[in-house]
């Protein structure tokens, strides 16, 4: 390519990702699907709670039944997708996903859902999920150059943090408005959004998929697993995304008996506190930029580390003057976790050894997004033995100390995150 055409290619881009078409296409689709997600994750339980009277360990086991298949399926689902090309998956995932929710409300329609279908679609959908969003890890990095990774983790994870703030008052209205299944059948539409967006993208998938390889997929397995285990750099953050996320689940499971019960807040200014986390989401998208060019990487997410324990400030919430503890201290915490996340995850997909990136992602997500409903039960258990507020005491404490699993002698002698592996990937040979 001539040095013409480079400085072309470097005027074309600089408008932002947005004006390259093809990352359009994968945001909006993204966005899109982010927003069904929301509105079905709010839509969901009332359904179940207000139509079929499901007791409160049914709503518990809906919640389980979502994050369930990454304990049982992630590991193997990330050694397969190393060896398949990733668009195709996520298409049929989107679209299994699509026919999964659809048959909510036909069932309700026709007067027979049972929770029990809710628990099943949950736990399929939820094994879709897996295979997508390890899928969009892989695919991510066709679609930018090395150095806009950062940029284009931040700006999804804008739309994350917009359709979180948004979903559950969409689901809301929509239920009332049009009907029960309403923010269901928004997630049915939002799955075909982001397929058909998908089949629109124009960019070859530029992937070694090691057709070659003979290894098995448990040996892959093990060696996703011993690479991340002995990684300076992604071992202590697995550690610290499984403890964050334990303690962010228990936060989840408690904060609105915490402000309704405890605080004393109506019903409807409570579920506006509970969308906060979104403003740090989006706080987080950025600065996740900026922080990495001008204090590096590796320092940013050591100062992400250091805002979480401004979340101790929530406990201390009380209705008038005092609620400022809480409205402060949720946002900020949340962003210094956001703020980590982009970071990590654009360091993860160039960081890891060609051949090894699903593996790499379901190996730390089978910690990180496995801790989730153990947080989400330890949280209630607590609540119910201590109360809300002092059980939030605990599990917001678990959040602020998870910044120490970050203080380790390879990340604070850097500046930034390496660009490549110093050691060499194991040989299924040494894996344990």
């Amino acid at each position: 390519m001539t040095r013409e055409s480079e400085e072309t290619r470097a005027r074309r881009r600089a408008g932002g990702l947005l004006r390259q078409r093809d990352f359009l296409l994968f945001w909006s689709g993204e966005t899109v699907n982010e927003l069904g997600s929301a509105t079905a994750v709010f839509g969901v339980p009332p359904l179940a709670v207000l139509f079929l009277h499901a007791t409160a360990f049914e709503v518990g086991m809906l919640t389980a039944a979502g994050w369930l298949p990454w304990l049982i399926i992630g590991l193997p689902v990330g050694a397969r997708l190393d060896r398949l090309p990733a668009r195709p998956v996520m298409v049929a995932c989107d679209v299994a996903a699509a026919a999964l929710y659809a048959s909510v409300p036909i069932a309700y329609a026709a007067g027979v859902l049972h929770i029990g279908q809710l628990v099943v679609v949950q736990l399929l959908a939820g094994a879709a999920d897996v295979a997508f969003t390890t899928a969009y890890q892989l695919y991510l990095q066709c679609l930018v150059a090395a150095h806009e990774l950062t940029q284009a983790n931040a700006t999804i994870q804008a739309s994350y943090s917009t359709a979180t703030l948004g979903g559950r008052g969409i689901s809301g209205v929509l239920t009332q408005v049009v009907g029960a299944t309403a923010g269901v059948a928004l997630n049915v539409i939002s799955f075909l959004v982001s397929a058909a967006c998908l089949l629109g993208i124009h960019a070859p998938e530029r992937r070694d998929l090691t057709s070659t390889r003979t290894t098995s997929v448990r040996q892959d397995v093990l060696e996703g697993v011993a690479f991340v285990s002995r990684d300076p750099y992604l071992r202590p953050m697995t550690v610290f995304g499984g403890v964050a996320n334990l303690a962010l689940a228990g936060f989840a499971a408690l904060v609105v008996v915490f402000l309704v019960r405890s605080v004393g807040l109506a019903a409807g200014l409570a579920g506006v506190l509970t969308a906060l986390p979104g403003v740090g989401g989006l706080l987080a998208a950025a600065l996740a930029g900026p922080l990495a060019t001008r204090m590096g990487s590796a320092r940013a997410i050591l100062v992400a580390g250091g805002l979480l324990p401004f979340a101790l400030l929530a406990p201390l919430a009380s209705t008038g003057p005092g609620l400022a503890f809480y409205i402060v201290g949720i946002p900020v915490a949340a962003t210094g976790v956001s703020l980590a996340t982009i970071i990590m995850s654009a360091f993860r997909q160039t960081y890891s050894p060609a051949g090894m990136l699903g593996r790499v992602t379901v190996s730390m997500r089978f910690v990180i997004l496995g801790a989730n409903p153990l947080g989400a039960l330890a949280g209630g258990a607590l609540g119910a033995w201590l109360g809300a507020r002092d059980a939030l005491w605990i599990v917001l404490a678990v959040l602020a100390a998870s910044g120490g699993c970050l203080i380790t002698g390879a990340l604070i002698s850097a500046r930034d995150l390496p660009a490549y592996p110093s050691i060499a990937p194991p040989t299924p040979a040494q894996t344990p």
